[in-house]
């Protein structure tokens, strides 16, 4: 059965950072593009990053900068470094798995990490 199992999410300051965990069972990640998406109570859910089978990542306009994704396929595991934190960043993050990076839906789903982000 295909697993995906996000870690690394937590309580941080303004400014602060974290690095997210996406670790895959059941598939092999470095087949697919993989993303995070993050969704806050009150908000849509909306896509943060994307990462395609060979390596190029695709941000959205509120983190470009501010977030890299990256994948370790020896690991069978996708990471996003998030830096210079803001409180809008507050949400639960939910590593996907789809074919494409693109205008197309998410095939896989992992369960979600909250980051929170206060002062």
């Amino acid at each position: 059965q295909v697993q995906l199992v996000e870690s690394g999410g937590g309580l941080v300051q303004p400014g602060g950072s974290l690095r997210l965990s996406c670790a895959a069972s059941g598939l092999t990640l470095d087949d697919y593009a993989v993303g995070w998406v993050r969704r806050a109570p009150g908000t849509e859910r909306g896509g943060v990053s994307c990462i395609t089978s060979g390596g190029d990542a695709h941000y959205a306009d509120s983190v470009q900068g501010r977030f890299t994704i990256s994948r370790d396929n020896a690991k069978n595991t996708v990471y996003l470094q998030m830096n210079n934190l803001k409180t809008e960043d507050t949400a639960a993050y939910y590593c996907a798995v789809k074919d494409f990076c693109g205008p197309y839906p998410w095939e896989y789903w992992g369960q979600g990490t909250q980051v929170t982000v206060s002062s």
